[in-house]
């Protein structure tokens, strides 16, 4: 376990130098940490690296980035290094989003697509909501962090904890809320969306809209559940990914575009 030789934006949880590479894209307000117990419940020939956002935990003491392009831009600089191996994405709601942006940077400007790209608990980029979250009250705010969960509410409880935490899950909600989706060519990439039934940010009719994106497969999972439906389903999300990466693995799936 370690930082790579990218910098401090990624996390290794498992190596697996002749495996397939699976980068793994936090939330907003999320921390590279909530993909640390991956490591060990992924198969053996999957290597494990998240991505640590500027703001957070050991990063703390760096300045938020507000936007989803400059985050983008950032992370492909990082990741570029690192795809000289079969490589997948998997991307949970800001996440979802990110993982999709630095893969269409992936193809316009490097060539090796993800082997796959795993979308979860967000509508598709070409939906659009107007939504300004981030220039609420902090009542309405942290409201809103109790109703969709993934929050220990004891943080949510404690004045002095919430001041640690507003500044970077604020500075996220900005960059995901005013992304607005630029179109361009679809991806190569089979993409899996997956969903909880109950969730308040991603319909299912809106994460089944991703297959827009792709000249490639798409597939829906749904599992129950709200907008952190993994924190339940952990085990059933794994299960799809090591399915998934095992089939593309058989079928010798080509990483070039």
């Amino acid at each position: 376990m370690g930082n790579t030789g990218s910098g401090s934006w990624i996390r290794v949880y498992r190596q697996a130098p002749e495996g397939m590479r699976l980068f793994c894209f936090p939330h907003a307000g999320g921390a590279a940490t909530s993909f640390f117990s991956w490591g060990a419940a992924l198969p053996g020939d999957v290597e494990v690296l998240a991505l640590q956002y500027p703001g957070r935990q050991d990063r703390g003491a760096e300045p938020h980035l507000r936007s989803v392009p400059e985050l983008a831009d950032r992370i492909h600089e990082a990741v570029r290094p690192l795809l000289d191996a079969p490589y997948a994405f998997f991307g949970h709601s800001m996440g979802a989003i990110l993982s999709f942006e630095v893969a269409r940077r992936i193809a316009r400007e490097d060539g090796p697509a993800p082997a796959h790209l795993f979308v979860s608990g967000r509508r598709a980029p070409s939906l659009v909501k107007h939504e300004e979250l981030h220039r609420a009250s902090r009542a309405d705010f942290v409201a809103e962090m109790g109703r969709l969960g993934g929050t220990d509410p004891r943080i949510l409880a404690d004045e002095e904890l919430l001041d640690l935490v507003l500044p970077t899950v604020r500075a996220d909600y900005e960059a995901i809320e005013t992304y607005r989706y630029e179109p361009g060519p679809p991806l190569s990439c089979d993409i899996t969306g997956l969903t909880g039934d109950r969730d308040p940010r991603a319909s299912v009719d809106e994460v089944a809209a991703w297959t827009q994106h792709t000249l490639g497969r798409f597939d829906l999972r749904i599992f129950p559940g709200g907008h952190f439906y993994l924190e339940d389903c952990r085990a059933g999300v794994l299960d799809v990914i090591s399915s998934v990466l095992s089939g593309v693995r058989q079928d010798g799936t080509s990483m070039r575009t």
